[in-house]
């Protein structure tokens, strides 16, 4: 999970393992793979971090 903070200032956590599209258009959307549209302050390349960052912890704790 990582989190997001959506454009009215609340922060929710979403499951990086279902971002399907990331754009922007100028605000960032984020696409999940269930169709639904969420609309974030962070930048695609923000986003694009914390996946990678969320995939790392992954491995890590699958290397234990």
């Amino acid at each position: 999970m990582i989190a997001v903070t959506k454009l009215n200032d609340h922060s929710m956590m979403i499951n990086a393992e279902l971002i399907e599209i990331l754009e922007s258009n100028p605000d960032t959307t984020i696409t999940m793979t269930t169709g639904r549209k969420i609309i974030v302050k962070e930048t695609v390349e923000e986003l694009v971090q914390k996946v990678v960052q969320y995939k790392q912890k992954i491995v890590k704790i699958a290397d234990i």
